[in-house]
């Protein structure tokens, strides 16, 4: 028997979770609806979905809340939807560790192809034959600890890096050497590409730079800027043995 996979819908409007529930259940997902926070807690207690669909404006907690919420527990995969359609607050949500960011309206099937795409990306990580999924990456006197997602500097200082700078750093180490346009780092990262007006993954670049920075906050030139191109991974990358 197919093993179908499970989605969690979490939206203060009963219309859009029932047009939604329907539309996931036509192609082949199983789904599971919660109005609140509290009520999608109560869900996780007893059983992970694949992925959660999370509303940002609810009364009482809001989405951004009941992400932070999630992630101090689970890594499971969250696309949010939201009326806010400022690049301000879609960079906000991946900060905290979403996937993805769809802005109301939206067609269900675009939904359709974001899920399938997130749950694509969550199968396909790590690339095939390049990094085992745990352990430790080094470069340039750096060290990443893919368990617990976490840098340790050249002089021993521990970064915790969020879900989004976690994924634009893995991008890279595979990548290293290689000019990577922002239509790729966005879609690498968050299985959609850039729109005219869209610089959230520079500003992505940016704090990640600001994370590798030397002891004296001098920048370290691990990230450098191609002029309309994008940008590249300078360093060499290696897996250490367990």
């Amino acid at each position: 028997m197919e093993n179908r996979q499970a989605i969690c819908l979490v939206d203060d409007d009963l219309e859009i979770l029932e047009l939604l529930s329907g539309y996931l259940k036509q192609h082949g997902f199983v789904v599971s609806c919660a109005e609140n926070g509290a009520a999608l807690m109560d869900i996780l207690r007893h059983s992970q979905p694949d992925l959660i669909v999370l509303d940002v404006m609810m009364p009482g907690q809001d989405g951004f809340v009941v992400c932070r919420e999630v992630r101090k527990q689970w890594q499971i995969p969250i696309i949010f939807l939201s009326a806010l359609g400022e690049s301000m607050d879609r960079i906000v949500g991946l900060e905290l560790g979403a996937d993805d960011y769809i802005v109301k309206p939206f067609e269900p099937r675009e939904l359709l192809a974001r899920i399938r795409s997130v749950l694509r990306r969550k199968g396909n990580v790590p690339a095939p034959g390049r990094f085992r999924e745990k352990g430790w990456l080094s470069f340039s006197g750096w060290r990443l600890d893919r368990a617990a997602r976490c840098l340790q500097s050249p002089w021993g200082v521990t970064v915790n890096l969020s879900g989004a700078e976690y994924r634009l750093l893995m991008v890279f180490l595979r990548n290293p050497q290689t000019v990577l346009s922002r239509d790729t780092l966005m879609d690498l990262t968050q299985g959609r590409s850039t729109t005219a007006f869209d610089r959230s993954i520079d500003v992505q670049v940016s704090r990640l730079r600001n994370r590798l920075r030397h002891k004296d906050g001098e920048e370290t030139g691990l990230i450098k800027t191609v002029r309309g191109d994008g940008y590249i991974w300078t360093a060499d990358v290696r897996q250490e043995s367990a």
